[in-house]
């Protein structure tokens, strides 16, 4: 989802959503590794059905990995991607469906991205390999080595990781290998059933998934407690998991962890980038030691809850005597809200940034206008554009004031870091003329003609101890051995190593500076000052409000329209599935809020019948020029050739606006729109010329395939329709006594490996399968009518997760209010502590439940501490928590304490979670019975946190406090 940060922003908010994996590890006998039984109870302790591979999250990681060498070639991307599913299902367990969706041809407003992604890929690398020849070349005429070349491995385009090439056919051929032999030999695939949906059906794999899902539950005998779990990392995966309204749903992906070491592209070494490449040879234990590539530390899992997401969510939107409340409806409002910050088929508009807190802003003005509308935004997917209005007239209205801030915040942050620079830069100064001595237990050779005392100035650790940066003891030695190697292989012709002249090195360190420091882009629109609105669409739509104001109203009535008309769409798509495949945002550049006027009149009926591109199309539509060998010869020539009608669309370069950004990834690719009827002209003078071969691959399909092992009920069922023809004679139901309720159609699948037969494996160097235990067929899901609408709501006979939120995991001693942005700027600066509240009371007559001495007094009540009388059940203000997270903490399952406090490790929050994070479980991240550092203000009693209801006790204590005060 076109969201940055939005998952730290939300794992930070929420810090209980997130939780680590516990994970099986492989164990080695005689120097070979045994496998797991994943047949065994989740290590968990939570047991999955379904899990849900959104298989384009894993392919790319694997063929063209960014923190660790790339495969050799195509055979090992192969095995890497086998391993990678192997681990997730290790983990994870699904004991009745595994469903590994492929990306298919997307609808065009989603091509869009993708044509944009291609292009810069193709941009991106081209100027990276100028880019490390030009460094090369001055490394070698400054005489420093540079490691071998690398062996020759085979070039590997990652845009071929789209439907419609080889690469993608050659891979549904070895998953379907894959799959088979998983069911053959793995007791914990063996009750599994395997649906397979590859790159010739249409759709995003993670759309897929979800159709799959609304289809099976709006079904009447689909289980409404089946547990699911799917793997991914984009942020978009939450929102479409809320959208299910399904309770017991999981995503699980990678931690990312900030600060990873890269190897350099040069020296393939760690710790710097290729631009700062000084182009030495690795080091080595010993003069005999080969060198070793740079490994990667091994990336580690992380669950997100949703059921836990929605407890927060379920207090942060709950607006208490609101007679039409209904937080299922204002939990897809919340999902709506989120597509304003940004998506993948929609810029975000210029007024809110994720990390100015602007999903908290919009959850405020949401909550003033719920009552004033008298109703949600949306209903099961469908918007209803009055609501609407409101809100963006709301956000309209303070558009300037963030503009304004914006600016206020940018120029604070400037301020703060060329001070921060100076001062480094006089510390640099005064450490340059420090004394002549030495930190103990450091000492550094010399080359000759050089004095100790000049070493000891020019030496990193010198700079460092001024700095206030002592360099570790154990780190010392192999500092002091990079400078001997730096003295050996830089020397003087006279033999001395070179000293920096007076002034030489300040100014070295200036332009080193300059270097890092990224140049801010010329602002044209100033946002800030007046005139902004003008001058914005002036430089990005090329529309000048002076020359013709009336076609300037209509031009931006009509840039809303289509943004509120991509808003629905957008959204259906999340509830109903794809509403048009030939859709799209026709501009680069969102309106402002401001702009919305009338959108009650937009018409949002989409044409109906419509269908996706076929797989050449899009490769046609996504592909640069540089990316053409993926295609037939004469399909390619329409890219590069100056005949063609079509050559406009393929620019070799094309400008990048940074739009108020400072790096290059984070601008707008301005490149043309495809025109689609342009292009279907032009392909139709070539669609003659496609092989067999090719034109299957053009072709889309609409069902997918599903595999069952011997284990599974429906392997007899499905050999006895083989073994009779009658899956070649037509589709058959699923007969939902043997499929765990799972319905749908199943016919004849042309590539069958039938029972018991010998099965080649497509990748070399890989075992074949002797006897095959596993049978396939194609599926289609349950059929519904086009304009059938799927509830969003909770089914019926869905038990609720135990609850796993706390009370001390939300703010006690204060009104509901957003946190905004990414730090702590709540702080209140007249904030009384405990201790200082109660010696107020003390001297203002009062005991320490808020009433004065000898009983309650509703009159004398204005200083009542949280939990006295009155007060909700949990010392909260109005917003507390309901009475259900008064339920006891859940116990541990396992004796491993789980890691992090509440939030998987991510936080430390003094509100920490003090029970296992499911629930009657073991999960990482739920706080752990015996590891706080700290209590939540409720939990705190004023005698050590015991007896906190006993009168007799607190007056006892205060006696003591007065006494003390007499002496």
């Amino acid at each position: 989802m076109g969201v940055p940060a939005f998952f730290r922003w939300l794992s930070k908010k929420y810090p209980s959503i997130v939780t680590h994996c516990v994970e099986e590890k492989k164990r080695g006998i005689d120097g070979e590794a045994v496998p797991l039984d994943t047949s065994l109870p989740n290590p968990n302790e939570y047991e999955f059905d379904n899990l849900y591979l959104d298989m384009n999250g894993i392919i790319h990681p694997c063929s063209h990995p960014e923190n660790k060498p790339a495969p050799k070639n195509e055979a090992e991307m192969m095995v890497n991607i086998f391993e990678y599913i192997d681990r997730i299902f290790s983990i994870c367990r699904p004991r009745k469906l595994l469903y590994m969706a492929i990306d298919g041809v997307a609808p065009r407003a989603k091509m869009n991205q993708q044509r944009s992604r291609r292009f810069r890929a193709a941009k991106d690398s081209r100027e990276s390999k100028q880019i490390i020849h030009d460094i090369k070349q001055k490394l070698l005429e400054k005489g420093c080595l540079l490691p071998a070349e690398p062996e020759k491995k085979e070039s590997f385009d990652s845009n071929c990781i789209t439907p419609g090439t080889d690469f993608m056919d050659r891979l549904s051929v070895c998953l379907r290998f894959y799959i088979a032999d998983r069911l053959s030999h793995d007791p914990g695939w063996k009750n599994v059933k395997v649906i397979l949906s590859d790159a010739n059906v249409p759709g995003e794999g993670e759309h897929k998934i979800m159709d799959y899902i609304r289809k099976q539950r709006a079904q009447p005998d689909h289980d409404p407690n089946t547990k699911h779990c799917l793997n991914g990392a984009d942020a978009d995966l939450i929102m479409l998991g809320l959208a299910t309204h399904e309770l017991h749903f999981t995503i699980i992906r990678e931690e990312f962890k900030p600060g990873q070491k890269k190897p350099c592209e040069i020296c393939a070494q760690a710790g710097h980038d290729k631009s700062d490449c000084e182009g030495l040879p690795k080091e080595k234990v010993s003069e005999n030691d080969e060198i070793q590539p740079f490994v990667a530390p091994e990336v580690e899992f992380i669950f997100i809850r949703l059921f836990v997401l929605r407890e927060y969510l379920e207090r942060e939107l709950r607006m208490d005597g609101l007679s039409f409340y209904n937080f299922e409806r204002a939990l897809d409002d919340w999902v709506f809200m989120c597509f304003f910050v940004g998506n993948d088929f929609l810029p975000h508009l210029p007024s809110l940034e994720i990390r100015e807190g602007a999903i908290d802003r919009l959850v405020n003005i949401y909550k003033k206008a719920l009552p004033l509308m008298g109703g949600y935004l949306a209903d099961s997917g469908f918007v209803e554009m009055s609501r609407v209005q409101i809100i963006l007239k709301e956000l309209g209205g303070v558009e300037d004031e963030i503009f304004r801030r914006r600016q206020q915040n940018e120029e604070n942050f400037q301020r703060r870091r060329k001070q921060q620079e100076e001062r480094n830069k006089r510390q640099r100064r005064e450490g340059s003329d420090g004394p002549g001595w030495s930190p103990s237990n450091y000492a550094s050779p010399l080359g000759r003609g050089q004095s100790p005392s000049s070493s000891f100035h020019n030496s990193p650790s010198h700079k460092q101890f001024y700095q206030g940066q002592r360099t570790p003891e154990p780190n010392r030695n192999k500092m002091a051995a990079n400078d001997l190697r730096n003295m050996l292989l830089t020397p003087n012709p006279d033999g001395a190593v070179d000293s920096p002249k007076p002034g030489e090195k300040r100014k070295h360190e200036q332009v080193e500076e300059k270097k890092k420091e990224p140049e801010a882009p010329q602002d044209h629109i100033r946002l800030y000052e007046e005139g902004w609105r003008s001058r914005y669409y002036l430089h990005k739509f090329n529309v000048d409000q002076d020359d013709d104001p009336e076609y300037f109203k209509r031009f931006t009535k009509h840039v809303a329209d289509e943004y509120v008309l991509g808003l629905c769409w957008v959204l259906r798509y999340y509830y109903q599935g794809c509403p048009s495949w030939k859709w799209f945002y026709p501009f680069h550049y969102a309106p402002f809020a401001s702009d919305f006027v009338d959108i009650v009149d937009v018409d949002t009926n989409f044409e109906k019948g419509t269908g996706p591109f076929r797989p050449l199309e899009q490769l046609m539509s996504v592909f640069p020029a540089a990316s053409g060998k993926f295609l037939p010869p004469t399909w390619r020539a329409l890219m590069s050739s100056p005949d063609s009608e079509i050559i406009d669309c393929y620019p070799c370069d094309f400008k990048i606006d940074l739009n108020g950004k400072k790096m290059a990834w984070q601008g707008v690719a301005l490149l043309p729109f495809v025109d689609e009827k342009r292009l279907h002209r032009a392909l139709s003078q070539v669609y003659g010329d496609l092989t067999e071969d090719e034109t299957r691959r053009n072709t889309n399909r609409q069902d997918n395939v599903m595999f069952v092992g011997k284990g599974n009920g429906l392997f007899d069922f499905i050999t006895g329709l083989n073994e009779s023809n009658m899956l070649k004679e037509g589709k058959q139901d699923i007969v939902t006594d043997f499929s765990n309720g799972q319905r749908g159609k199943i016919f004849y699948d042309d590539k069958v490996v039938m029972p018991g037969s010998f099965y080649p494996c497509p990748v070399p160097g890989q075992e074949d399968i002797a006897s095959v235990q596993s049978i396939s067929v194609r599926y289609e899901d349950p059929e519904y009518d086009e304009d059938f609408k799927f509830l969003a709501k909770p089914l019926e006979k869905c038990t609720p997760p135990e609850r796993v939120v706390k009370p001390g995991d939300f703010p006690q001693d204060k009104v509901w209010r957003p946190k905004l942005g990414m730090g702590n700027r709540n702080f209140n600066p007249n904030h009384v502590s405990p201790g200082g509240q109660r010696m107020l009371r003390h001297e203002l007559g009062m005991n320490n439940r808020g009433s004065p001495r000898g009983g309650y007094s509703p009159q004398n009540n204005r200083f009542r501490s949280p939990g006295g009388p009155g007060s909700s059940p949990h010392g909260g203000s109005r917003w507390g928590p309901p009475n259900s997270y008064n339920s006891p903490p859940p116990q541990y399952g396992y004796g491993t304490p789980p890691r992090g406090g509440g939030g998987g490790g991510y936080h430390r929050n003094n509100h920490q979670q003090g029970g296992g994070s499911w629930g009657g479980n073991s999960w990482r991240g739920g706080g752990g019975g015996g590891h706080h550092r700290s209590q939540s203000h409720h939990e705190r009693s004023f005698d050590g946190g015991h007896h906190q209801n006993d009168p007799n006790r607190r007056r006892s204590y205060s006696d003591r406090r007065s006494e003390q005060r007499r002496y």
